[in-house]
């Protein structure tokens, strides 16, 4: 496979501009944060820490492509692709890392959107043979050290592309061209679906996404139990009251597989 190298600035329609304004007033984090998402921003520094603190530590333990990192959740609709792109943006805003956000969820793709972006070419072109080399769906935004692959066209063959073997080799090549970058998979739920559960044995951690009285604990442990053991699992419970937190258990980003108790 050729070198990744995302596409140039000076290249029509290569630089991707988030619509920051929007996004600021939906709750995520910008450049032009103000004091109401403080809150938000300190929320996502702490699950930014505990991440890059695994890959760091990972790393010297031999864990198998720590700078790998899926969002799902157990059922739809849960906040999972609001924490990818607030995870993406807190990581891009840090001195020396870079981040990739790869918008894997082939069934119901949200990342551009969410950023006020148009559809554009991506992930699934690439796997079906339509764009060449991957650098071409790697595209750079208006927002320093942060890139994006899009999804790309929907296509009934999706769920086979997402678990090909080319599907492999582009993960494995985006783990090892770029070490230090920090590449975030926006994937799609766990239950019902296997290519979620296929694509975490090329992971290296996880954050699944918990949306308060919606999901129970028993599907939120069977979602985990699905994915690859050697994952540094995460939960990030979303839309919550800090007073139920303890239903669902703190945050832990260990090497384990018995994130709740």
């Amino acid at each position: 496979m050729e070198s990744i190298t995302a596409r140039r600035d000076d290249e029509d329609d290569s630089v991707l501009q988030l619509d920051l304004e929007m996004l600021e007033n939906l709750g995520f984090l910008t450049s032009q944060d103000s004091s109401r998402n403080h809150g938000i921003q300190e929320e996502f520094r702490e699950i930014k820490r505990n991440l890059l603190g695994n890959a760091l530590t990972s790393k010297a333990n031999n864990v198998k492509h720590p700078n790998l990192v899926m969002v799902s959740s157990a059922l739809a609709d849960e906040g999972k692709t609001f924490i990818a792109i607030n995870l993406a943006l807190s990581i891009a805003a840090e001195q020396d890392k870079t981040v990739l956000l790869v918008d894997a969820d082939i069934y119901k793709p949200s990342v551009l959107r969410h950023c006020g972006i148009k559809p554009r070419k991506g992930l699934i072109e690439y796997l079906l043979g339509n764009v060449k080399q991957p650098g071409d769906i790697i595209y750079s935004t208006n927002v320093a050290k942060l890139k994006i692959m899009p999804t790309g066209t929907p296509h009934y063959l999706a769920n086979e592309l997402l678990a090909s073997a080319k599907m492999t080799a582009l993960v494995e090549e985006l783990a090892s061209r770029y070490p230090d970058r920090i590449v975030i998979f926006d994937c799609p739920p766990i239950l019902g679906l296997t290519e979620t559960a296929a694509l975490s044995q090329l992971m290296g951690q996880a954050i699944i996404a918990v949306e308060e009285n919606k999901t129970s604990i028993q599907k939120v442990n069977r979602a985990c139990a699905m994915l690859n053991e050697d994952l540094a699992k995460g939960l990030v419970l979303n839309k919550a009251l800090q007073s139920h937190k303890e239903l669902y258990g703190n945050n832990s980003y260990g090497y384990d597989n018995k994130t709740i108790q």
